[in-house]
């Protein structure tokens, strides 16, 4: 699996500590990857008062020592689809640098972004070679380099928040067959669709989790009728532009706030819909808050963004 926005490498102790301030309930996590069986959570930690807390969990948690990741905050960069360069794949990122002009509103030499492959020639081929762009400014990056430089932490890659919930898909996916992962936190729901741990469509729906909250049944009804209607509009579009993949189901991540979505989503869509439950694939022993579904929805991006499987250097 791809990573996007790889920074400096440097000797640290196994694992990945994830600082997600952004997240949808501001948490870091470590998680250590388990050889041929599962990864581990160590810990998670919520951080109430965002990068404010940065130096004293670097303090208190020995994080100088570990090798760290985190998430652009949604709004702060645009993951865009485009045609693959006709160049060798080592080239990539120099061409596309000067098609991104077209589709960004600041000049390409202040940009900062990677490149993902979306696999589709072993599956389809012939079909128009696609990939993600994952693109921000020098400056936003800049700045969450920045915070961490001044906790003297080890910052070796920023993700997106699309990528981390991938990383919790494809250990969830059913084998040969596509999943649909949908999460909602305080900036709208995430909905990402995977193949084979790959990323290959996701979509925002514009519906902050504090909308659902007191909410009356018509106001509810109303919402969990847009939130169908985003899904299934993104599944059709799906079906037709990746028809060698077959979706499995769809998994909602659960909040409280959502109460009573899960049976309307089952009896509104045609692909089953369950719960996403973690500790059917994740060792979470040392942290028994994380047994309960909803406790782990809370901090599901930061442990997606911990999931990371690069080799240690």
């Amino acid at each position: 699996m791809s990573r996007l926005f790889p920074l400096r490498p440097k000797r640290s102790k196994p694992g990945w500590v994830a600082l997600c301030p952004a997240a949808g309930s501001p948490a870091a996590v470590h998680v250590q990857q388990g050889g041929q069986g599962r990864a581990r959570v160590l810990w998670v930690e919520a951080l109430t008062t965002g990068m404010d807390e940065l130096e004293r969990l670097a303090r208190s948690r020995g994080l100088s020592a570990y090798r760290i990741t985190t998430l652009m905050p949604p709004g702060s960069y645009q993951l865009l689809q485009m045609n693959a360069p006709a160049v060798p794949r080592h080239e990539w990122k120099e061409a596309l640098r000067w098609q991104l002009k077209d589709f960004i509103d600041f000049p390409a030499e202040q940009a900062t972004f990677d490149v993902l492959d979306i696999p589709t020639e072993s599956h389809a081929p012939g079909r128009p070679h696609m990939v993600f762009v994952a693109v921000a400014r020098n400056e936003q990056v800049g700045e969450i380099m920045a915070r961490h430089d001044r906790a003297h932490l080890d910052l070796q890659a920023i993700d997106i928040p699309e990528l981390a919930l991938r990383n919790v898909a494809a250990l969830l996916e059913d084998e040969n067959r596509g999943l649909a992962s949908l999460s909602f936190d305080q900036h709208g729901g995430l909905l990402v669709l995977t193949f084979k741990g790959e990323l290959y469509a996701s979509r925002r729906i514009e519906i902050p989790l504090e909308q659902f909250t007191g909410a009356d049944l018509e106001r509810r009804q109303t919402l969990f009728e847009r939130v169908g209607l985003e899904l299934q509009r993104t599944l059709d579009a799906f079906d037709r532009q990746y028809s060698f993949i077959s979706v499995s189901r769809l998994l909602l991540a659960p909040r409280p706030e959502l109460s009573g979505l899960l049976d309307y989503l089952g009896s509104s869509l045609y692909v089953p819909v369950d719960q996403m439950d973690l500790s059917q694939v994740l060792d979470l022993e040392a942290c028994p808050t994380l047994q309960q579904p909803a406790e782990q929805s809370r901090h599901l991006l930061a442990l997606g963004a911990a999931l990371r499987q690069e080799s240690q250097p």
